[in-house]
């Protein structure tokens, strides 16, 4: 009698750690320019988030996009998503699941991404306006405390596809400025932003602007900034 009861103690207690497990949802849609480095970028993303023992799916059907369908992950990371990719149910449905306390994460294309929905604005940080050709720029490092930034000395020099940003919302935690006088094609004058976080709408959110190249994936530096991002997201474990 004491086995069973220890057997179903123990088999109890490993299905409570499988529910209990961290989820993230990879979403890549595109409805507008395609990067080319989407497919590497899924993949890095699955082995960073392997190694926390955080579950992941990668899709590109919004039809996911619902309470039911969302309702399973901890945070949606959208990654170089593009153009108009969310129709007005799945909008609702996704404004609801970050009231809820979920977490959100866009890399790259994710500001080029619902430029006729405000509270995508809102949530994202910003909006794609421009970028010069891929060079390499001087970052600095405004926050080394944060878990997406902490590995990084003051000054970072990165070779990437740099965006100019419009429609900058004000009160963003901002990790990382570019310096424009390293590189040629920077439009934002001293202020541009390239990293930053905030709360939103009973959400946290972490974005960051690098991750156009295959090359930059490979990067322990910028994986470092992505998963200590996706970190910073999740809610906390009740």
């Amino acid at each position: 009698m004491n086995r069973i009861f220890i057997f179903l103690f123990l088999l109890l207690g490993m299905s409570a750690a499988v529910q209990a497990q961290r989820q993230v949802l990879i979403f890549s849609k595109t409805k507008g320019f395609r990067h080319g480095s989407i497919e590497k970028g899924a993949q890095v993303l699955k082995q960073l988030l392997d190694k926390e023992k955080i579950k992941s799916d990668h899709s590109e059907d919004a039809a996911l996009f619902t309470d039911q369908g969302l309702k399973k992950y901890d945070a949606v990371i959208f990654l170089s998503t593009t153009g108009d990719i969310l129709d007005n149910a799945q909008q609702e449905a996704f404004v609801r699941y970050i009231q809820s306390g979920k977490g959100f994460v866009g890399i790259h294309a994710a500001t080029d991404t619902e430029f006729d929905w405000p509270w995508y604005n809102g949530l994202v940080g910003a909006y794609f306006a421009s970028h010069p050709a891929v060079q390499k720029a001087k970052i600095d490092v405004l926050d080394r405390k944060h878990p997406a930034t902490k590995h990084l000395d003051p000054i970072w020099w990165h070779k990437d596809e740099w965006y100019n940003f419009k429609d900058v919302k004000d009160g963003l935690h901002v990790l990382m400025n570019l310096d424009e006088k390293s590189y040629q094609g920077g439009k934002m004058g001293d202020q541009h932003p390239i990293s930053w976080t905030q709360s939103y709408d009973g959400g946290k959110v972490f974005y960051t602007g690098l991750g156009h190249t295959d090359e930059s994936y490979d990067e322990p530096e910028f994986q470092k900034h992505l998963i200590g991002g996706i970190l910073s997201v999740l809610p906390k474990k009740k």
